[in-house]
């Protein structure tokens, strides 16, 4: 199936240059070992290993592509602290096999992860070559069992630092927030997960709000007071920490796991790897409608309006209506 990719209303970067886009697939199903032979057979390249949780691919076109097992207390050897608790000291043998067991055994839960260097937004088609590389040898992605609430995150680098461009961004998207989740079939367990919670009514009604036009200190309060977590389905902590880290770094975040870049945190596409019909081209153009609406005025006015007149007590239940009336609109 043909991955056809929508272009962007903006195509530069804050200092002229092409914008570009990080891809982070998770994934079972897949050693890490294979899923970098894919990486190096695309992209070039050669391949390190650290350990039994993270494999990286160094010196490709791009840059070097992360290959990992997605636990934080895994890659860190966070649990050799707890072993010495119990007064359990493991030589470099014995460490290297309880590394393979833990690998394989949270494999099957925890998801495997590609994080992708950024890459120009011309190259998502390689990427999505890969991917389909990737589902013939096996991968399994966010339906293939309840607890796979693996996800596909987008990192696309914005095109300008301006608080009125990020703001229409916000505005965009939680307009047409229920709309992607009913498009992209948003699983049940991911979902459920604190990983895409949704942005609460009251900052939604907030930056709807006729006149909203904060400058960019203004913005970043705003949104740390109703946000202070990376878990979000737009996480936009590593653009605002890019831009004031001082300010976000002083609100009650997740400090050390926020990495300032400037780039846009999309992280509510499921990852369906392993669905021969699925492609990176149905999440990225999900995302593509948020900026064509945020490139419109007049548009977003008018949507936002619309939506502001909604019963505030009835909105879970106008959810199928609004996605209605987002696609009249389109």
């Amino acid at each position: 199936m043909t991955a056809r990719f929508r272009e962007l209303p903006w195509s530069d970067a804050p200092d002229g240059r092409p914008r570009r886009i990080g891809v982070e697939l998770e994934m079972a199903g897949i050693p890490l070992e294979t899923m970098a032979g894919v990486v190096r057979d695309e992209f070039g390249g050669r391949i390190e290993t650290s350990g039994a949780f993270l494999t990286r691919v160094r010196d490709t076109e791009y840059g070097t592509f992360e290959i990992e097992l997605d636990s934080l207390i895994l890659k860190d050897r966070g649990y050799r602290e707890h072993l010495k608790r119990l007064g359990i000291e493991l030589d470099d043998r014995d460490s290297a096999a309880l590394e393979r067991w833990l690998a394989g055994a949270a494999g099957r839960i925890v998801p495997h992860e590609i994080v992708a260097p950024p890459v120009p937004l011309a190259a998502l088609g390689r990427i999505d070559r890969m991917r389909s590389t990737l589902q013939r040898r096996g991968a399994r992605g966010t339906q293939a069992a309840l607890l796979y609430a693996f996800g596909l995150q987008l990192n696309i680098e914005v095109h300008s630092l301006e608080a009125s461009w990020i703001t229409s961004i916000i505005r965009a998207f939680v307009l047409l927030y229920e709309a992607l989740v009913q498009a992209g079939d948003i699983d049940l367990a991911r979902r459920l997960s604190p990983y895409i919670r949704p942005f609460p009514g009251g900052y939604v009604r907030q930056v709807l709000q006729p006149g909203y036009a904060p400058d960019i200190a203004g913005l970043i309060d705003d949104y740390l007071q109703h946000n202070p977590t990376r878990n979000r389905p737009l996480d936009l902590l590593p653009l605002f920490a890019e831009i004031d880290p001082d300010r976000v770094m002083a609100a009650p975040v997740e400090r050390s796991l926020v990495k300032p870049r400037p780039a846009l945190h999309y992280r509510l596409p499921n990852c369906e790897i392993d669905d021969p019909q699925w492609n990176l081209a149905r999440p990225f153009n999900g995302w593509a409608e948020v900026e064509h609406l945020a490139a419109d005025p007049d548009r977003l006015e008018a949507a936002a309006a619309e939506y502001l007149r909604r019963p505030a007590q009835a909105l879970g239940q106008l959810t199928d209506e609004w996605v209605q009336r987002i696609r009249d609109w389109f």
